[in-house]
């Protein structure tokens, strides 16, 4: 069973720093495509940073250079480098993949998300 876990949120002043982690796990995976999403309070799901299998990035305007995605494809792990944080960053953070197992059809997945606070 193919899963996405992210990891690393939690509170923090404005100013401070998060390093977000997510893992895809599971049997004769290859893991293509990743995002990070958030979702933050009022607001829809919208896309805040993605990265190719060869470390191409996307940046949204919303993170304004402040949020850094990096990932380990020998782990099958991505990072989500979050400096400079203010209290609009606040929200839940999902990270989403397309995801190839042997012999099947490759498929979109998401994690359940992981929470910042940041406290002005």
């Amino acid at each position: 069973q193919v899963q996405l876990a992210e990891s690393g949120g939690g509170s923090v002043q404005a100013g401070g720093s998060l390093r977000l982690s997510c893992v895809a796990s599971g049997s004769t995976i290859s893991v293509h495509g990743m995002c990070w999403y958030r979702q933050t309070p009022g607001n829809q799901r919208e896309l805040v940073e993605s990265i190719s299998r060869g470390s191409l990035t996307s940046y949204s305007d919303v993170v304004k250079g402040r949020l850094t995605i990096s990932r380990d494809n020998a782990k099958n792990t991505m990072y989500l480098q979050m400096n400079s944080l203010e209290a609009e960053d606040t929200g839940v953070y999902y990270c989403n993949a397309y995801i190839v197992q042997t012999y099947k059809d490759g498929d979109v997945y998401w994690g359940q998300g992981t929470q910042v606070t940041v406290s002005s």
